[in-house]
């Protein structure tokens, strides 16, 4: 699995005009199920996500999590945007290849039990449409951006 995590100062993704998840300070999550995947992957990616010090200390140096924004354990938010693309194979030509990502069923069924895990970990998770054509606006901090990714075992 993929995520694609943004520092943001706040975020929100609209479907039909209609605003359908927001966040304040916290993390975006672009997240991206490959077709090798399984629950467990999700798993791993979970944990490694909700524990990645991208947030600034006293000292300014990334050492706190999004569930540990001010040091005394506030959480930011997620905001959780499922995004085949991330899988997208561009080694070749000048169109992508989608090969790699999960067929839609099983990307689905990975990204439901992702943010029900999320949901379950922390307090603060919102979400996109699966599949949906959303609008996505952020306000990215720093700019920070972070590329995880877990191999399914």
């Amino acid at each position: 699995m993929i995520a694609l995590i943004q520092r943001v100062k706040k975020a929100s993704v609209e479907v039909e005009q209609t605003t359908v998840g927001e966040i304040a300070q916290g993390l975006l999550v672009l997240l991206c199920a490959e077709k090798n995947d399984t629950a467990a992957t999700g798993d791993k990616l979970l944990k490694k996500l909700l524990a990645y010090r991208v947030f600034s200390d006293d000292a300014g140096k990334m050492n706190r999590s999004v569930q540990n924004l001010d040091g005394n354990g506030a959480h930011g938010g997620l905001l959780v945007v499922s995004q085949f693309t991330l899988a997208a194979d561009t080694n070749s030509g000048t169109r992508a290849s989608f090969t790699p990502a999960a067929a839609p069923d099983l990307a689905r069924e990975l990204y439901d039990d992702w943010v029900a895990k999320a949901r379950v970990q922390h307090s603060v998770v919102e979400t996109g449409v699966f599949a949906a054509d959303m609008q996505v606006s952020l306000v990215n901090d720093g700019p920070v951006t972070f590329w995880l990714q877990v191999a399914p075992e």
